[in-house]
């Protein structure tokens, strides 16, 4: 039993379900959309700004390097011009004077031979490091982290110039390994905000950048900090970094992994003198501050929707009352209706203007409905009537057109059984028309007493099989389900073409017709013997009558591979006859189709047709009139796969 409401899973998709839907679904869905891709878009950008900054922070560290380089070899070229170089034991003290003066951390002279023109970044081995100073060859040396090992390597600013009136050059340059002064005025220049003086002015969190020096992947000077608060000196780069950068020599743009924590990082490779690339000069600020800031952004963004959600649904529910109860008296009204009860009416409602006259409206609707139904139900008894009437005849027409179909029927099995009939009769002529020819053959030698007729009896015997074979096709055509669906044996297919001749021997005496063969075929063909004889038999005795004053046959085969790669054997039979023009050509293999009048059953080539299309052969013809007519015949070959 029922209370005559809908079921509950009606009753979700009520005008009131979709009303809400309607109301709510720009609150609760399509704003939170809205919402994220905005986000996600604003997050996308702020990336590619941020990558971009720390790529012109990269390039304003690259400019200080190559101004400090610049500067150190200037500086050195003026020495080198205006030094008055002293002679014996003073020159070492004055070497020492000038390098502290000039700000170098070596300075000698060199003969010339071994220091590069110019200025640049050089690195030197742990020897050429003692041999300038031991302090600065202590001093160069870096412990790796984690611990693998000591760097003594040097990573220098090496600047080399002439003396004055010749002897040789003067040679001077900067350490970079533990250089704290050079990386810590990249980094003022680079990231002022990381001075502790400007951070006292910078409210919110700061994104203290870093800048690293690597002497191949170790970084020699950098401003990043450890987890114990030291420089991260003997730390290493990131190994998909270090391949892009130092193995393949490009830059990298994007984050990486620096120290302890995930930073927005742009690397570029160093090069000495050489060209080789030697290490890498970095610029980066934390990732950490904007994760944050985004956090605490998508935070006050969640919280302020789901307040405005939680203000604005129940007032937009309040309101949704008002069209929901008329509209739900309506709907019992409709259900009342539905069930049988025409005399089922809404009433006076209150709500919205428009809800109340919808309502009146469908009181009117449903006092012309009750009318209408009493004039149905008086049409309905005449409508009977004629539907009786109408159905006698529609019987009456059925069973005449039950008749004319089994009719149809029965002449399309005769037209069927006849076009078969005409074939079979076709086929049977010609091995008749061979048996007849060999018989008088046998005759003459029988009548001439003693000559030999062996061949003659067995083509005849073979004859005869063949016709059996024919009957045999006849009856699998009218009885196709007592018949077993089995593969055609192998056959060699130069055996069979070898095998005709016999067969049109007397035709092709009678006729003045040279029968010439070009086989070269080494495959075996999975077609019936017969069958291909068949095929064969057909275009050579059309070749003989299409050249009624003579000429030559030549029938030619080789293994050839279909379009799709199967194995095969392509047969030619050509002749040189009177040939076809296009419009003969193109229905020759049309059922019934001669061109020999009443002489001729038309239906040689369409068997043909079918026998290479059961086979999944492919059959097909040129003709040039005057010249003669081809014959192509593709079959495949017994160990082809079935397309």
């Amino acid at each position: 039993m029922t209370d005559g409401r809908a079921p509950l899973w009606q009753r979700d998709t009520s005008v009131r379900f979709r009303l809400l839907v309607i109301a709510l679904l720009p609150i609760l869905v399509l704003m939170p959309v809205l919402i994220g891709v905005t986000m996600q878009r604003w997050i996308a950008r702020t990336d590619q700004i941020l990558l971009t900054r720390v790529t012109s922070d990269l390039v304003v560290a690259h400019q200080y390097l190559a101004h400090l380089i610049d500067s150190t070899g200037q500086n050195v070229a003026v020495f080198g011009e205006t030094a008055e170089m002293p002679e014996g034991a003073a020159r070492a003290g004055w070497l020492e004077e000038n390098r502290e003066r000039l700000g170098l951390d070596f300075l000698w002279l060199d003969d010339g031979t071994n220091s590069p023109a110019g200025s640049g970044i050089e690195v030197l081995s742990p020897a050429e490091l003692a041999a300038l100073s031991p302090a600065l060859a202590e001093r160069a040396k870096i412990a790796l982290d984690p611990p693998t090992g000591v760097e003594r390597r040097g990573l220098v600013i090496l600047a080399s110039s002439p003396l004055r009136g010749g002897g040789g050059r003067i040679v001077g340059g900067i350490l970079l390994n533990h250089n704290a002064d050079f990386i810590d005025g990249i980094s003022a220049l680079v990231y002022p905000v990381s001075d502790p003086g400007v951070a006292r002015r910078v409210d919110g969190p700061l994104d203290h950048g870093v800048i690293s020096l690597f002497l191949d992947d170790i970084r020699v000077s950098t401003t990043a900090r450890a987890a114990n608060g030291a420089r991260a000196i003997g730390t290493r780069a990131a190994a998909p970094v270090r391949e892009r950068v130092l193995v393949e020599g490009e830059t990298w743009n994007d984050t990486a992994f620096v120290v302890n924590d995930w930073y927005l990082s742009a690397y570029e490779p160093i090069r000495d003198s050489r060209g080789n690339r030697v290490g890498m000069l970095y610029a980066g600020i934390p990732e950490a501050p904007y994760r944050q800031a985004r956090r605490i952004t998508w935070t006050i963004i969640i919280g302020v929707f789901t307040a405005l959600t939680l203000v604005s649904v129940p007032l937009f529910l309040h309101w949704a009352r008002g069209i929901f109860r008329p509209l739900e008296a309506m709907g019992r009204t409709i259900g009342h209706v539905d069930a049988g009860d025409m005399g089922a009416r809404t009433g006076a409602v209150q709500g919205a203007e428009e809800i109340t006259r919808l309502s009146q409206h469908l009181d009117q609707l449903l006092d012309r409905l009750q009318a209408r139904e009493r004039d149905l139900r008086e049409l309905n008894a005449d409508l009977n009537t004629r539907v009786e009437e109408r159905t006698a005849d529609l019987t009456r027409s059925n069973l005449a057109l039950e008749a004319a179909s089994r009719q149809l029927v029965l002449s399309e099995k005769l037209a069927t059984i006849g076009e078969v009939t005409a074939g079979v009769a076709h086929e049977i002529n010609n091995p008749l028309a061979v048996m007849q020819g060999n018989l008088e053959i046998l005759r003459m030698i029988v009548e001439e007493a003693g000559g030999n007729a062996t061949v003659e009896l067995t083509l005849i015997d073979e004859q005869i099989r063949r016709i059996s074979a024919l009957v045999g096709q006849l009856l699998q055509f009218a009885r196709p389900e007592e018949f077993a669906d089995g593969r055609a044996a192998s056959t060699d297919p130069q055996a069979a073409v070898t095998g005709i001749r016999p067969l049109i021997r007397h035709l092709l005496d009678r006729s003045g017709v040279t029968l010439e063969t070009d086989l070269h075929s080494e495959r075996v063909l999975r077609i019936n013997r017969h069958e291909l004889q068949q095929i064969l038999v057909n275009l050579t005795v059309n070749a003989i009558q299409a050249m009624p004053s003579g000429g030559v046959i030549r029938i030619a085969c080789r293994d050839e591979a279909a379009p799709d790669g199967r194995p095969g054997v392509l047969f030619t039979v050509s002749d040189t006859g009177t040939g076809m023009d296009a419009a003969t050509l193109s229905r020759i293999f049309d059922p019934f189709f001669t061109t020999r009048g009443s002489a001729g059953t038309g239906l040689g080539l369409p068997i043909c047709q079918a026998i290479v299309a059961r086979q999944e052969g492919q059959i097909r013809a040129e003709s040039t009139p005057g010249e003669g007519t081809r014959f192509f015949i593709w079959l495949p070959a017994a160990d082809a796969p079935a397309s």
